[in-house]
């Protein structure tokens, strides 16, 4: 994976163009609320030079924030939407043999990356996706990441 070092998120994805297309933060934090995340997302925006992308997700271990069409410099409005993660997650906290309060920020990382890896590498949307990512669909993220290219930032 390559490394973008002036990107400053914990994960960004480019389209199968090579167009910033995806950022992402992740956060150990549990319980947090839409408009909590909105601040945060609104202070990341306003504090760092981040190259902004169509899409943010904010990751925690119990929930996904995602601002579809998130060009919007430093807006604080709330996600297009919010996704209970525990469906995508748990299994690789399973695998990994730990719960969401255990997980360092780290691995959790690791865990989105591969998550991640598995929409931009498939061949086609599955026909059975489950109900619980439909929002990748709706929301027009999965088609934008297949075929992309993921580009990790390495721990600051």
């Amino acid at each position: 994976m390559a490394i973008r070092p002036d990107s400053g998120w914990d994960l960004s994805v480019d389209n199968r163009y090579g167009q910033l297309t995806l950022v992402v933060e992740v956060k150990r934090n549990t319980n947090v609320s839409p408009e909590w995340a909105a601040k945060l997302r609104r202070n990341i925006l306003a504090h760092g030079t981040f190259p902004k992308a169509p899409y943010f997700l904010m990751v925690f271990p119990d929930k996904f924030y995602l601002w579809a069409n998130a060009e919007a410099d430093q807006d604080q409005s709330e996600p297009t939407y919010t996704i209970d993660a525990s469906p995508i997650l748990q299994p690789y906290f399973e695998r990994a043999g730990v719960t969401a309060d255990q997980i360092s920020g780290e691995s959790l990382e690791i865990i989105v990356t591969s998550w991640l890896g598995e929409i931009i590498y498939s061949d086609r949307v599955p026909e059975n996706i489950d109900a619980s990512q439909r929002w990748l669909l709706e929301s027009g993220l999965y088609a934008a990441l297949a075929g992309g290219k993921f580009e990790h930032e390495g721990a600051a």
